[in-house]
């Protein structure tokens, strides 16, 4: 990240919006010094959350990337994606549910897919599912995610699926990185995605009513395959050389399910 074109980008978007230093540290809890420090560059020694919090002050968007070998990157984000839509599909297929990957919509204007989409039959339940393995920006995924679900009922009726109930549910790859974010905006997520732990399991099974919830999923991609393993990978060093180890799953009871999805209430 360049700091100094951070800090020259929120300062010019300070000035136009007619705001001072202060007026951005008040509303993002920070020190009017902070701001100062964060405008002149001076990032390296600062946490993102806070540069984040400023950005929002702004009304702006934070947007870090990483770059990695070019095109591979992008490959091996697509590939955990895909396992985590996987690890789903399964689920959801042993609990009844018909399901169709990559849903694709253009209604009213507005263009996307629905990771996961599905029916239960028995039920008249559709479900939309939105799947991430990283959470970049809060709002955004509500926003997109009520969009979805606004639309369900007309693309399940295009084909042919009886809709009586639409339940939405957040999938999140199970990492340290995410769960910290979820649970430093934890009074958004649980408003918007109240279901967890056993409650959004008994749905799953018989989806009656409404629901919205939210999942962690922990995932191993097998090698070579791109098919999710059990357990989960870690890596261990032995003497000079870096190796995958597989750990053992954790064994929840209750219905069958694939075994590298673990979950926990936040």
């Amino acid at each position: 990240m360049n700091g100094v074109q951070v800090g020259r980008t929120l300062r010019t978007i300070r000035l136009r919006a007619g705001k001072r230093q202060q007026d951005v540290a008040t509303i993002a809890g920070v020190s009017r010094s902070f701001v100062a420090k964060v405008e002149s560059g001076a990032i390296d020694s600062i946490d993102l959350g806070r540069i984040d919090a400023v950005c929002r002050a702004l009304g702006a968007v934070l947007d870090l990337r990483v770059r990695w070998r070019g095109e591979r990157l992008d490959r091996l984000l697509d590939e955990a994606h895909a396992a985590l839509v996987e690890v789903m599909v399964r689920m959801l297929r042993d609990a009844g549910w018909t399901t169709v990957v990559e849903q694709s919509f253009s209604e009213f204007g507005e263009r996307g897919s629905i990771d996961v989409f599905a029916w239960h039959p028995s039920f008249l339940a559709v479900l939309v599912v939105e799947v991430k393995t990283l959470i970049a920006d809060a709002q955004e995924t509500f926003g997109r995610h009520d969009r979805k679900v606004r639309l369900a009922p007309k693309l399940a009726a295009d084909r042919g699926w009886t809709c009586r109930q639409v339940g939405r549910l957040l999938v999140v790859a199970d990492t340290s990185t995410n769960r910290r974010h979820v649970a430093s905006l934890g009074s958004s997520f649980h408003a918007t995605y109240p279901f967890r732990g056993k409650p959004l399991r008994r749905w799953l099974r018989q989806p009656d009513g409404t629901m919205s919830g939210l999942l962690f999923v922990a995932y191993a991609t097998a090698r070579g395959t791109g098919i999710p393993a059990a357990g989960r990978l870690r890596v261990v060093v032995r003497g000079a050389r870096a190796v995958r180890v597989q750990t053992t799953p954790r064994v929840e009871h209750g219905p069958a399910r694939p075994s590298s999805v673990t979950e926990a209430d936040v």
